[in-house]
Formats: structure tokens, sequence, C-alpha cells
């Protein structure tokens, strides 16, 4: 009976030891995982809280047209700039920015078109006082004038293809039409703006 009780005994452990090493461990855990105490309910649940409308629903409509009118004007001037991020889809690419810059560099008469044309209409109507034959030659001059204007672009495209082809290799599509609109425009409205202000300024 001696012998059975103290191997039971030795087998059973101290209560007071085990929940002391319970408690330490418990400690460890504690400082290890979170380095902080556990907040109280109420105070996680104050924290997460956010306000799903504005407390003044003018003034945050206010704010946000603001916004968006800033965002507008920044992204219109980054577009005269030229700046990639900012171009609309036919505007983008290297091979495009290569033609508006060959464009702008050369003189075209298509940029000298549409003041022309408008002074050709201030000169039909006072023709138009002076009888038939003044009119025909007016009508004439003008067409006359378009025919060169038109000459002059397709100078333009096939010098500016070659150039094309030996920087880029193949021409992406549309190109033949961007190339001619900006032919067409006076050179200080067009967008994106020409990079250098005076003509003569080739690209590589």
């Amino acid at each position: 009976m001696f012998s059975r009780n103290k191997r039971a005994s030795a087998a059973s452990p101290d209560p007071v030891a085990a929940a002391a090493e319970i408690e330490r461990a418990a400690e460890i855990e504690r400082s290890t995982s979170k380095g902080r105490p556990t907040p109280k309910r109420s105070v996680a649940e104050a924290a997460n809280k956010r306000p799903l409308v504005p407390a003044d629903r003018r003034a945050a409509a206010r704010d946000a047209r603001a916004k968006q009118k800033e965002n507008r004007a920044k992204a219109y001037a980054g577009m005269q700039r030229g700046e990639e991020k900012y171009l609309p889809a036919r505007d983008k690419g290297a091979q495009r920015r290569y033609v508006r810059d060959y464009v702008d560099a050369r003189w075209n008469l298509g940029e000298f078109f549409l003041p022309v044309a408008f002074a050709f209409i201030l000169v039909n109507f006072l023709a138009a006082q002076l009888g038939p034959s003044a009119m025909v030659i007016t009508l004439v001059a003008l067409y006359a004038l378009v025919l060169l204007v038109i000459i002059d672009a397709v100078i333009m495209w096939f010098r500016l293809k070659k150039k094309l082809r030996a920087k880029f290799g193949d021409i992406e599509k549309g190109t033949t039409m961007y190339a001619a609109m900006r032919t067409f425009q006076i050179r200080r409205s067009r967008i994106p703006r020409p990079t250098h202000k005076k003509h003569g300024v080739w690209p590589e």
C-alpha cells in the first residue's frame, strides 16, 4: 500500500505549480502575439464606425464638382502639352507623335486654307456687285487654291511615309488621314500643341 501511494503521488503533478506554469504560458502568448491589451468591444465598434452619408450634402457635392473641374482642366492642359497619359487613343504612340512633329515642322499650304477661303467668301460677295465675270474669276481662283493644297498634302505624305517606314517599319492604320487633317489645321489651334513654336525643327 505504501508503494502504491508513493507511485500515485509521484504521477500526480502539483496543482499550484501547474497553475503557475499555465499562467506563465498565457502571459508569454499575450506578449508575443498582440503586444497590447485587447480593447473593449464598445471601443472597437466605435473605431470601426464610418459615416455613410456626409453631414453636409451640398458642401460635399460642391467639393466633388470643384474636384472634377480641376481634374478636367488638368487633363486638358496635359493633352495640349502632348503628355501621353492625357492623350486620346488617336493621338497616342511614338508614331503619331512623329507625324505631328513632322507636319508642324513643315510649311503646309493647308494651314492657310481656312483664312484664305474666308477671304475668298468676302471677295466673292464684292465680285457679285461687279458682275458675273468677276465671280467666275474668284471661283476659279478658289478651286485652284484647293487643288494646290491637295497636291501639297500629297507631296507631304509621300515624304513622310518614307521616313515612317525607315523609322518604324509598319505604318499604323489611319496615319494618312491623321497627317492630312493636321495639315489643314491652323498651326496655333492644333491639339496637341506643336512641340516647337517655329517651323523647321524636324523630328529625328
